[in-house]
C-alpha cells in the first residue's frame, strides 16, 4: 500500500508552487496528466485524497454529474501507477512514498454498452486490460472473467481497483425499467467479485450518481464504506469559497475590472455574493457548502451569469415524472425528511425527490439529528429547473414560455393588476386540453407558481398567517400582492384576504400591498374574473 509521510493535512503555499501562476479553464479536461501538462487550473484536493490513502480499503462516493469525479479517479489512478512528477508544486508531493501498484481502471463512460450489449461490452474492456499486460482472462461468465483478471493482475502483489460511473449502465436506461433492471442484476453479479476477491485488492474506489439500496446493486459489497455524507470528504468534489479566491485570483480581478467599466466601484465582495448565490449552496453534510466546479469554470470563461451546469442536460423525464405523478412542486422549496430517505433508491420504484437530490437538483441545506431539510442548491438550478417545468406543465417551448413570463413580471413590477391578468388568462388558454390532470384549482395553482418563481425570487406559495394560509405572496421591489385562488368567484376570494386580515403581517415594509382575489372557471379551464384592492406604503 502507498506508504504515507505524514498526517498533516493543512494546505500548503510554497515559493514557486503551480498555484501561484495563472492557468487555463479546464471546461472539457477530466485526465489529470492532460491538465498539469497542458497549463490548467487545478484545485489542489489531494490533502483529502491523502486521507483516504491513510485509512484505506475499499470506497464509495456519490456525486451529481460534472462535479469532479473522473478527474479524481484519474488523480488517484495517477498516484497508484507511481507518476510523481505530476503532482510537484501540489499539497501531496512529498508526503507518500510513490510506489507502483498494478491497477484495473474501469470507466462506465467509455464502454459501448448502449450498442453492444452490457455482457459484450464488458468482455471487450476486461479482454483489452488482459491484453494490455500480455494475459488473458478466463471464464464461462463475465463475472468469472473479472475475478480471474483480477487475480492474474494481483500475481504476488495486490492490485488497486478504480471504477468511475458505476451506475452508468443503470440510470441510463431509467425510463426504461426492463433495461435498466436487466443491466442492475448483470452489475450486482459483476460487483460482486469484488468482495469474493478483497484479498487481491490492497484499494478499492467507485464513482456514481446513485447510492442504491443496500438490497440491490450493493448487496454483496458490505465491506464498502460510504463516504457520500461523511464530514471529512464533502468538499473533497466542488470549489470552496477559499478555493476560488486563491486558484482564481486573476480571474477575480479581470471580471471585476471590466465589469467595473459598466457599474463603477464593483467590489470583490459584490462578485462573491452573486456567485454565492447562483452557484453555491451543494452539501452533503448541511452545515458545509461547496460551488459546482463547471458552472464557477464556464463563468470565468463567459463572464456572464447563466444556468452552465444545468445546460449540461435537462431533466425532461423528471419533469414529466413530476406532473405525471401529481407531486406538489412547491414542496421543493423546503423539503423535510429522515437519514432512512437516502438509503431507499431502488431503480423499480423511484423515488422522484430522492432521485432529484441524487442527480443534483435538490441538495441539503440543513441538518438536525436524524432530520434533514432539502431544497434547490442555488439559483442557477432552480431557475432553469423550474424553466423546464414551466415548459412540461403548459406544453409552450422556452422560447415561448420564457418571453411571456418576462412580461407578466413587467406587469407585476410596473403594478398592472390588469395587464397581468390578462397575460396569464393567454398563456392559460394556450395550454392543451389533455395536460390539465386531476385537480384543476391545484394544476393552476402550480403554473402560477412556475410562471412567477423564476424571475421574481420573493414568491411564497400557501403562505401560512397567524389567521390561515395564504394561496401566493408575491413581493416586487416596489409591491407586495397577495394572492387567494377559488374555483368560481375573484370576489369571494379577495373577501377571503380581507376578512383574515392577511395583509396585517406585511404593513409596516413602506410597499404598497396589493390584495388579488383569482376566480377560476372549470369548464373553461381559465380566469374567470378578479377582483383587487390596494394598501398604500405605511411607516414603522
Amino acid at each position: 500500500m502507498t506508504r504515507l509521510k505524514t498526517n498533516e493535512l493543512a494546505v500548503r503555499k510554497e515559493p514557486g508552487s503551480l498555484i501561484t501562476e495563472k492557468k487555463l479553464l479546464p471546461l472539457s479536461v477530466s485526465t489529470f496528466p492532460k491538465l498539469i501538462g497542458n497549463n490548467y487550473i487545478y484545485v489542489d484536493k489531494t490533502k483529502y485524497i491523502y486521507s483516504l490513502l491513510a485509512q484505506g480499503g475499499a470506497f464509495f462516493l456519490s456525486r451529481p454529474r460534472r462535479f469532479g469525479k473522473s478527474l479524481l479517479i484519474s488523480i488517484l489512478k495517477e498516484i497508484f501507477l507511481g507518476n510523481k512528477e505530476l503532482f510537484k508544486g501540489y499539497w501531496i508531493y512529498d508526503r507518500i512514498d510513490w510506489e507502483k501498484y498494478p491497477l484495473l481502471h474501469l470507466d462506465f463512460q467509455g464502454i459501448d454498452y448502449k450498442s453492444l450489449g452490457l455482457d459484450k461490452a464488458l468482455t471487450n474492456v476486461l479482454n483489452g486490460i488482459a491484453g494490455e499486460h500480455g494475459i488473458q482472462c478466463q471464464g464461462d461468465s463475465i463475472s468469472e472473467r473479472f475475478s480471474d483478471l483480477i487475480r492474474k493482475l494481483a500475481g504476488d502483489k495486490p492490485i488497486v481497483v478504480l471504477i468511475d460511473e458505476y451506475d452508468k449502465p443503470i440510470t441510463d436506461y431509467i425510463e426504461n425499467l426492463e433495461k435498466a433492471e436487466e443491466n442492475r442484476d448483470k452489475l450486482k453479479n459483476f460487483y460482486s467479485i469484488l468482495k469474493s476477491r478483497q484479498e487481491n485488492i490492497s484499494f478499492l474506489f467507485m464513482t456514481g450518481v446513485s447510492r442504491f439500496s443496500r438490497l440491490s446493486v450493493f448487496s454483496d459489497l458490505n465491506h464498502l464504506v460510504d463516504i457520500t455524507f461523511h464530514k471529512d470528504y464533502v468538499q473533497l468534489l466542488g470549489y470552496t469559497t477559499e478555493e476560488i479566491e486563491l486558484y482564481f485570483d486573476e480571474y477575480i480581478r479581470e471580471y471585476i475590472q471590466e465589469y467595473a467599466g459598466q457599474v463603477p466601484g464593483y467590489s470583490r465582495e459584490e462578485l462573491f455574493e452573486k456567485l454565492k448565490e447562483y452557484y453555491n449552496g451543494y452539501s452533503w453534510d448541511g452545515e458545509r457548502f461547496v460551488y459546482n466546479p463547471i458552472s464557477i469554470m464556464n463563468f470565468f470563461f463567459h463572464r456572464k451569469f447563466k444556468s452552465f451546469w444545468f445546460a449540461t442536460g435537462t431533466p425532461t423525464f423528471l419533469a414529466h415524472m413530476a406532473r405525471k405523478k401529481g407531486i406538489d412542486i412547491k414542496v421543493w422549496e423546503e423539503l423535510m425528511v429522515t437519514e432512512q430517505f437516502f438509503d431507499k433508491f431502488d431503480i423499480t420504484d423511484i423515488n422522484i425527490n430522492l432521485l432529484l437530490f441524487q442527480t443534483g437538483y435538490l441538495t441539503i441545506k440543513k441538518h438536525e439529528g436524524d432530520m434533514y431539510v432539502l431544497s434547490y442548491p442555488n439559483r442557477e438550478v432552480e431557475n432553469a429547473f423550474l424553466y423546464n417545468l414551466v415548459e412540461e406543465f403548459s406544453g409552450k417551448g422556452e422560447d415561448v414560455s420564457g418571453s411571456l413570463i418576462r412580461e407578466i413580471k413587467e406587469a407585476l413590477e410596473n403594478n398592472d393588476v390588469e395587464g397581468f391578468i390578462g397575460k396569464m388568462k393567454a398563456f392559460l388558454a394556450s395550454i392543451p386540453y389533455n395536460l390539465v390532470e386531476g385537480d384543476v384549482e391545484k394544476y393552476y395553482h402550480l403554473v402560477f407558481y412556475l410562471v412567477l418563481k423564476p424571475l421574481i425570487s420573493k414568491v411564497t406559495p400557501e403562505h401560512s398567517s397567524n389567521r390561515g394560509r395564504m394561496d401566493m405572496v408575491v413581493e416586487t421591489a416596489k409591491y407586495i400582492y397577495i394572492f387567494e385562488f377559488k374555483m368560481g368567484s375573484g370576489r369571494k376570494a379577495l373577501k377571503q384576504i380581507n376578512e383574515r386580515a392577511y395583509y396585517e403581517q406585511y404593513l409596516g415594509q413602506r410597499k404598497e400591498i396589493i390584495l388579488v382575489g383569482i376566480g377560476f372557471n372549470k369548464e373553461k379551464r381559465n380566469i374567470s374574473d378578479y377582483a383587487q384592492a390596494r394598501l398604500g406604503p405605511t411607516k414603522k
